[in-house]
């Protein structure tokens, strides 16, 4: 397939140290081509973030004190191959390129956040769970060599993390946990300002934390009893499905024989009209959320614990939102340590669906050495 040819090789059993070896190797131009990490001109003021998700190109331009630029998202066309998929995401950027009249030139640095498991030092996505034909693909090449710009990889829920802990209004500190709650569950941590990343990027993978050891829920990926199961999208769903078959009284019931298609939104309206089976099945996924962050907390300790993704049941400021919310720190409080109980800020977080694009082009940045590990001020949004 040319230069989109798969490349083989194992991620290496020490990666403690990837992302300075990643930084040295585009500081000395000897991998993958890259130019020395500087900037291309004196004056270069924006970083690039791509966020790659299974059905969508989220692609923003990020300036050095937070403010976004530029942003779009686009349909990521998966099921016409890897090099289909990857030329509309090269698309995406010289759209976005051209609406913001910003030049490549003055690109700085790209980041790029993509799932699965990934070789961080060579670039590449090993296996990607929804992203079938992208084994190992050397998706870094291909961008650095359309644009020329220095290029770096990590994690997508990482990248969320480190977007919420460089730029989003959290209440400060120099460590955080980033839940993002969707189809599944994933996970961004952020410790003394480093992403912690794993030995195949896989560190953070807290949805596949187990919580039923025996007789859990069956899964794919042979995680059997893990949270997301029972948390997720399809573990509500799916919970809702029995608690419906076995007899319970619902709005939804009506709703799904009229044809609308049950999901977590269908289940947040139902909620928001009093549902007695729909708040139930809200605050179990609460609970079940508050089971997963004492684990977090018990094994990190991080200083917050952030909520975000798609599932949020409406989010901060809606009658649900805050009632899920306020059921996690419940949770936390009558099942963690006292003090981390006490004292781990427990909040929303606060960038959304740019959380992803904004870490990968600071996180760029910062291995670039172009920015401090977080800057001092909130976060500042466009109207874009």
């Amino acid at each position: 397939m040319g230069r989109l040819g798969q490349v083989s090789g194992t991620p290496r059993d020490d990666r403690r140290h990837a992302h300075c070896i990643a930084g040295q190797a585009m500081q000395n131009s000897t991998t993958l081509g890259r130019s020395p990490l500087r900037y291309r001109n004196d004056n270069a003021p924006a970083w690039l973030g791509i966020d790659i998700g299974g059905s969508s190109i989220k692609t923003g331009i990020v300036r050095s004190d937070g403010v976004v630029l530029g942003k779009l998202r686009l349909p990521l066309p998966v099921d016409q191959g890897p090099e289909v998929a990857l030329e509309a995401v090269c698309e995406a950027v010289d759209r976005l390129l051209a609406e913001v009249n910003v030049p490549v030139d003055d690109l700085a640095v790209i980041g790029i956040a993509a799932p699965g498991t990934l070789h961080l030092e060579e670039g590449l996505i090993l296996h990607p769970f929804n992203l079938p034909g992208w084994e190992n693909l050397p998706i870094v090449q291909f961008v650095h060599d359309r644009f020329g710009i220095p290029t770096v990889l990590l994690n997508d829920a990482n990248a969320a993390g480190y977007g919420e802990y460089w730029a989003g209004d959290y209440g400060g500190g120099a460590s955080l946990m980033l839940w993002t709650l969707g189809t599944g569950i994933g996970s961004g941590i952020v410790l003394n300002g480093e992403i912690l990343e794993g030995a195949q990027a896989h560190a953070g993978e807290c949805g596949h934390m187990i919580v039923q050891m025996d007789g859990g829920l069956p899964s794919p990926h042979g995680v059997h009893g893990s949270l997301e199961l029972y948390a997720g999208a399809r573990g509500l769903v799916r919970r809702c499905q029995l608690a419906l078959e076995a007899g319970r009284e619902s709005l939804l019931k009506e709703w799904i024989r009229s044809g609308r298609e049950l999901s977590p939104l269908l289940i947040t309206q139902a909620a928001e009209q009093d549902d007695p089976l729909a708040i139930e099945l809200i605050v179990e996924t609460a609970r079940f959320m508050g089971i997963g962050t004492v684990n977090i907390m018990h094994v990190l300790n991080p200083e917050s614990i952030l909520f975000g993704g798609a599932m949020t049941f409406g989010g901060p400021g809606s009658r649900m939102g805050e009632q899920f919310l306020n059921t996690v720190r419940e949770t936390v409080k009558s099942m963690a340590l006292p003090i981390p109980a006490a004292r781990t800020r427990i909040e929303f977080a606060t960038l959304g669906n740019d959380a992803g694009f904004i870490g990968a082009a600071a996180h760029a940045a910062r291995c670039a050495g172009l920015t401090s590990p977080r800057h001092s001020r909130s976060f500042v949004r466009t109207s874009k």
